[in-house]
């Protein structure tokens, strides 16, 4: 029974990062109505700044993440003003080719701009487990998960209670009358984009903290976009949940099957999920269904 509770803790502590993550495809989506594929780029170059910021520039830990923080949001300013404006109303297999071939673009540059980078916060630092009722809990994921909670739930604030929320809600329902209300979209889709790429940053940092850094970091984007499918695209509230259960059975298929089926067979869960929700619900567990006039 212990075995199982300490399963159960260890994916709910991976499912926190997974939905800070997985928020970042919701907040472009629903903005814009794009998902963005370079997202595990995204993640990988938040991380690798951060420790740019760490090693080469001795900015200290602060310092390191808001390098990090201000060179990923004057990206995602940058590609937001270029290209995503000129997207708004276009097919949306234009902008698939954008994101996939940003995405590209930045996994060829990455072993050209960095080299070994160091960790913003040290993983010798944590390395020590916490024991809590009899259960040991490593450190490092308790502390990823905790920031990752805190971030996930800051970002609900935001688009629940605040005037830019509120508008870019309005913006993701019907961006035409949006616009006839007032409201400036392009200033708006600005604003998503850039809280994405703050947002990849500290994902970056956190998934770095818990799995160490590396070029690998950009496949990240693939494992978590099956849990922000499940959920529903639309729903912040959904992919939450989504990580959650992604992250609690990853855990306990990595646990109970691994033996028998081999090694990394908790890794598919997400994926078998994912045909398992899209069979029953195409538009994800919490996701509102397109309703079109005919």
């Amino acid at each position: 029974m212990s075995f199982f509770v300490a399963l159960v803790i260890d994916g709910a502590l991976a499912g926190a990062v997974y939905a800070l993550i997985a928020l970042a495809f919701v907040l472009v989506y629903k903005a814009s109505a794009m998902i963005n594929f370079a997202l595990g780029e995204w993640v990988m170059f938040g991380g690798l700044l951060a420790g740019t910021g760490m090693q080469l520039l001795n900015l200290g830990a602060a310092g390191a993440l808001l390098f990090a923080a201000v060179v990923m949001a004057a990206l995602a300013a940058s590609f937001s003003h270029i290209v995503v404006r000129r997207l708004v109303g276009r097919p949306a297999i234009a902008a698939i080719m954008v994101t996939l071939g940003l995405g590209m673009l930045m996994r060829g540059a990455a072993p050209f701009l960095f080299g070994e980078t160091a960790e913003v916060i040290p993983r010798d630092l944590l390395a020590r487990p916490l024991s809590i009722a009899g259960l040991s809990i490593a450190a490092d994921k308790l502390v990823a998960a905790a920031v990752a909670a805190v971030c996930t739930v800051l970002i609900g604030w935001f688009y629940r209670f605040s005037r830019t929320g509120l508008a870019l809600r309005a913006i993701a329902d019907d961006p035409q009358a949006a616009m006839a209300a007032g409201i400036d979209v392009e200033r708006h889709l600005l604003i998503a984009w850039t809280l994405t790429g703050v947002v990849a940053v500290i994902a970056g940092v956190l998934w770095t903290l818990v799995a160490g850094s590396g070029f690998g970091l950009a496949l990240v984007g693939l494992k978590v976009l099956p849990i922000a499918l499940i959920g529903g695209l639309d729903s912040l509230a959904g992919t939450i949940v989504a990580a959650m259960v992604i992250g609690v059975l990853e855990s306990l298929g990595s646990g109970y099957l691994d033996e028998h089926m081999g090694s990394g067979f908790g890794g598919i869960v997400p994926s078998l999920t994912l045909l398992a929700v899209l069979v029953v619900r195409p538009h994800g567990l919490f996701g509102r269904p397109r309703v079109e006039r005919v």
